[in-house]
């Protein structure tokens, strides 16, 4: 039979199982009852902007131009619009919809021509078409990347063959493809959230795929896979052929149940195994093994019952202490502190004193610390540039000199759409950076790899300046290989986080070196950082480029800087598109440079957005100027020694 099937004729007495719901259950069956909470945040029209899902999908249409988009929101109705498209003949539909029993799809384009219906599922994610076996491992089976995107992918096609069983259906993903460049400067800038509309709204500004030159998306006949994933169940997800899994779901998500996963092939998702386990109320706070640092021995302790901190033994984690804190030293310190934080004992925090201070006395003033804001983008800004390239488009650097004083002595953003930044930003930072030959500090790796990726992007540019700026990168940076070291730069950027996780630990971490979490645990420590920093900047000795004088960044109201932050008042803009609440973390830079570069915005919001920015990413610096004054202040090492 053609077209829609249904269990009932009373619609409204169903719960479908979604293309959704099917990607939650695939993630953890029990994800599917309704009294799950998921801890993870909701991802909102900005955060799916950010993602580049809008403009690839826009991007993909042109590829099959002429469709019909189902608008309707109704289950029904979308589906009887969708068939009747189908049956009339040769047709492109987006958003086409099916609705086979109680298992509801929405196909990002659907291309039906005589017998064949094609599926085509567009994602923000890249591949490389040059290389072979993307999806498949040396082992014959998917590769982890690509399992959700691909039973996502099969769920689709057996909804659409068991709705159209005459019909051969084939299953396509688009993807951008790395191994592409852009052909035209300003690609990503031809697709534009123009309305105040929270979900669609993009303005197409080309009416053919021609106009945008060299295609970047490619289709990717994925058929056999999926075949394989349904027909054969060659590849499976919590060890059931593809059929269980259905069933499994259905019976889950329509009887809400809660899955034993002993069942399951002994997998247990961190969060609902409290639930599986049937752990208590009195229980549901105590320190648990998910919280343990680098931890990869969940399901084998589960299994035997260990559940929490105080049943680990000191045995199983004992390494000779070499100089510096190892893993296991490191999780055993975590698990002490935290059992004893939660009986509400007395916890000092761990400082190596020797160890830091000996690295500490080879650093060279004065100290810089820098700190990048980054993204990616689905869309090239400019020709000759691949998709998911690493865009820089922020720093900002704070000084420490011998003396103790604290200067905020420069920042680089640009905040305008559609401009390529990467270059720029080099020159700016080797600029600040060439002055002197201080030590230079970064907080973990990713400055590190940004500087890496565009050094390659130089290797392959016309700059006029490139050989300068590629020996300022080596300068600054290491390089590795295949374990091979390429070099070593004479200021190799010192990892403050590195720092952190070998000579300190404080129980209020619970086991995280993050340093949105280092920061209100070295405040809540160290007295010389809540004296300093409870007044204003401009009674201690220390300088800003964002922030007035009366500024205070610590109060009883408030220890964590972070959430004393401002957030962007639009008071003088009317009804910002997705407007951002806060600017408080890297997601949140992220989110608040990607509608910079796709919504399109007064002069005024351009500018409330980048007031923002330079605020955060003034207190990222601040805050590795803050943690390396805790150390200081502790070791009594230089301008320190003398108070």
């Amino acid at each position: 039979m053609n077209g829609r099937s249904y269990l009932s004729n009373d619609y409204s007495a169903l719960k479908y199982l979604t293309k959704s719901k099917f990607k939650q259950g695939l993630e953890c069956p029990n994800k599917l009852t309704a009294n799950f909470k998921s801890s993870a945040k909701d991802i909102d029209f900005l955060s799916a902007l950010a993602d580049g899902g809008f403009q690839a999908e826009e991007l993909s249409r042109l590829h099959y131009k002429g469709g019909t988009l189902i608008k309707e929101s109704s289950y029904e109705i979308s589906t009887d619009k969708t068939n009747s498209l189908i049956i009339q003949g040769d047709c492109v539909i987006y958003e086409a919809a099916f609705l086979y029993e109680n298992l509801f799809i929405r196909t990002d384009i659907l291309v039906k021509s005589g017998n064949t219906i094609k599926v085509i599922e567009v994602k923000a994610k890249s591949f490389d078409s040059t290389i072979r076996d993307t999806f498949i491992n040396n082992s014959g089976k998917i590769r982890s990347e690509w399992r959700f995107y691909l039973f996502d992918l099969a769920f689709q096609k057996y909804v659409v063959k068991k709705s159209f069983p005459d019909y051969n259906v084939e299953s396509y993903l688009m993807l951008a493809d790395k191994s592409k460049k852009s052909s035209i400067d300003g690609l990503n800038q031809l697709f534009q959230i123009s309305d105040n509309n929270t979900r669609t709204g993009i303005e197409v500004k080309v009416n053919s795929i021609n106009e945008i030159g060299d295609p970047i998306m490619q289709e990717v006949n994925l058929t056999k896979l999926t075949d394989d994933i349904i027909e054969l169940s060659i590849h499976k997800m919590h060890n059931l052929t593809f059929n269980e899994l259905l069933n499994n779901f259905t019976d889950l998500y329509t009887n809400q149940k809660h899955i034993n996963w002993s069942d399951y092939n002994g997998h247990v998702c961190k969060d609902c195994w409290m639930q599986q386990y049937q752990i208590e109320d009195k229980d549901k706070l105590r320190p648990n093994i998910y919280e343990l640092w680098q931890f990869r021995n969940h399901s084998k302790y589960l299994k035997s019952k260990i559940f929490f901190l105080d049943q680990l033994n000191e045995s199983e984690f004992y390494e000779p202490f070499n100089n510096s804190l190892s893993v296991k030293n490191r999780q055993w310190l975590q698990i002490q502190k935290r059992v004893k934080e939660s009986k509400n004992e007395n916890v000092e925090y761990y400082l190596d004193s020797k160890n830091l201070k000996e690295e500490m006395l080879q650093w060279k003033f004065p100290l810089h610390f820098i700190d990048f804001e980054t993204c990616t983008s689905a869309l090239p800004f400019t020709k000759g540039r691949h998709p998911y390239e690493q865009i820089a488009f922020q720093y900002s650097h704070h000084i420490i000199y011998a003396d103790g004083r604290v200067e905020h002595k420069s920042e680089y953003i640009n905040a305008e759409p559609g401009v390529f930044p990467n270059y720029d930003f080099v020159r700016q930072l080797k600029k600040d950076l060439d002055k002197d030959f201080g030590s230079i500090f970064k907080y973990a790796t990713h400055e590190n790899s940004i500087l890496n990726a565009i050094y390659t992007q130089l290797l392959d540019s016309d700059e006029y300046d490139k050989e300068e700026l590629i020996n300022f990168i080596k300068s600054i940076t290491n390089n590795k290989q295949k374990n091979i070291l390429l070099w070593k730069g004479e200021r190799d950027m010192i990892d403050m986080c590195e720092l952190v996780k070998k000579y300190f630990y404080d129980a209020y971490m619970k086991g995280s070196n993050s340093i949105k979490v280092v920061l209100p645990a070295v405040i809540k420590i160290c007295s010389f950082i809540k004296e300093k920093y409870t007044k204003p900047i401009g009674e201690i000795n220390l300088t800003s480029l964002n922030f007035s004088d009366n500024h205070v960044w610590i109060n009883e109201d408030c220890i964590d800087p972070y959430d004393s932050l401002p957030a962007p008042n639009y008071s003088e803009v009317n009804k910002p598109i997705g407007m951002i609440d806060k600017l408080n973390n890297g997601g949140d830079a992220l989110i608040a440079y990607a509608k910079i570069q796709y919504v399109e915005m007064s002069p005024n919001e351009r500018e409330i957005i980048k007031q923002s920015l330079l605020k955060y990413c003034e207190l990222d610096t601040l805050a590795m100027v803050m943690i390396y004054e805790f150390f200081a202040s502790e070791l009594k090492i230089h301008h320190f020694s003398k108070n």
